[in-house]
């Protein structure tokens, strides 16, 4: 479960110009234009996902922080 909501936010964070931080690098405006309805903003352009990942498993979640967009998370 997990593991697909992680590649899902991959994809919508490439989509929308994000990079594995959440730091908006994109070139469009309309990137930006519904970039609300899957995060929120924090400071200095950064955008962190509107999503709780849980999971009894440990391993599971480090996998998650560890792969390429596992900062865009706050743990």
């Amino acid at each position: 479960g997990n593991q697909i909501g992680a590649a899902f936010w991959q994809t919508i964070s490439g989509e929308h110009g994000l990079d594995g931080s959440g730091v908006y690098n994109g070139t469009s405006d309309l990137q930006l234009e519904h970039m609300n309805v899957y995060s929120n903003e924090a400071s200095g352009n950064k955008f962190v996902p509107r999503a709780v990942l849980v999971d009894l498993e440990p391993g599971t979640m480090d996998a998650v922080r560890a792969g390429p967009f596992g900062q865009l998370f706050r743990p």
